[in-house]
């Protein structure tokens, strides 16, 4: 990791963490905090700011952010003006994000529209409030995808669409942004235990009641097996402290790279991007119907 000082209000200068009430945006604003940068960490219940101010120091500033809210975004934007003054910022971690778990066969169009509005047009409209400060010390863009932004699982076509489409708007910014040397980077996490997965599987519960019968004749297995990965996930994915670790080393790199995959196998991931789609089609259904052919033996 490199130690070149960044411009801002602490030792590292500040950083903007979206989304960081609990799992990978805890982890980065504790661990950038502890780096010492002055840490704006967006939640949107300020009970959650308390709670996690209570983990760290003075550094840590919770602010309200709710990336869906105009209103909101615009205040937290002023809020951090008025803090770092004409120092800047020297990163915005956009984190924010939700996982809408349903076969696209039977994905209301609506619930499609809240996945697109939380993780791609809510980092869009954050990143364009706090570019003025970040252009002020060439302050540098974490963008927060996913494997799912690589390659697709069935059930969870809507959360890797709006993955895809933040990897898009990432490499388009990224060279929008170079002569104003500004870096934008992506981190691509293999599952990792956080509570996503638990709120998934519960909205995926929730929605699968108000959905057609036939929901549960054509894909309940696979339903069940998307149930059980994202369970395994939450209890057994990679620790929310991989992630942070990656974020760290974005922001600090005398030459921060593109893209950071974080998995257990970086490379296995990698091959993804390169492999046929005939080959992944056939590695993906293999997996889940193993899974499935287990559950069926167990009932």
């Amino acid at each position: 990791m490199s130690q070149s000082g960044r411009a801002g209000s602490g030792e590292w200068g500040a950083v903007v963490i979206t989304g960081a009430s609990t799992g990978i945006g805890e982890a980065c604003a504790c661990r950038l905090e502890r780096l010492g940068y002055t840490v704006f960490a967006g939640v949107r219940k300020a009970a959650d700011g308390a709670a996690l101010q209570s983990k760290c120091s003075d550094r840590l500033r919770p602010i309200i952010l709710d990336v869906t809210d105009a209103v909101s975004i615009e205040r937290a934007a002023e809020t951090v003006a008025r803090a770092v003054g004409g120092k800047g910022l020297a990163g915005l971690v956009n984190n924010a994000g939700i996982a809408v778990a349903s076969p696209l066969e039977y994905l209301p169009p609506a619930e499609l529209r809240r996945q697109l509005e939380v993780n791609v047009v809510g980092q869009l409209a954050v990143t364009q409030a706090f570019l003025p400060l970040l252009r002020k010390c060439h302050g540098r863009i974490i963008n927060m995808s996913s494997v799912s932004g690589l390659t697709a699982l069935p059930m969870t076509g809507a959360y890797a669409a709006s993955k895809f489409a933040l990897e898009g708007l990432s490499d388009a910014l990224r060279r929008e942004l170079a002569a104003f040397k500004i870096p934008v980077s992506l981190i691509e996490p293999a599952g990792v235990a956080t509570p996503i997965w638990e709120k998934s599987a519960g909205d995926f519960d929730n929605l699968a009641g108000n959905l057609p019968a036939a929901l549960e004749e054509h894909y309940g297995l696979m339903g069940e097996v998307t149930r059980k990965f994202a369970a395994s996930a939450a209890r057994h994915g990679l620790p929310v402290e991989m992630v942070a670790d990656a974020v760290a080393e974005a922001l600090t790199a005398s030459r921060p790279k593109a893209r950071y995959v974080v998995a257990k196998n970086p490379r296995m991931v990698k091959l993804l991007r390169v492999l046929p789609a005939a080959w992944q089609d056939r590695l993906i259904l293999n997996r889940l119907n193993k899974a499935a052919r287990r559950l069926s033996s167990k009932k």
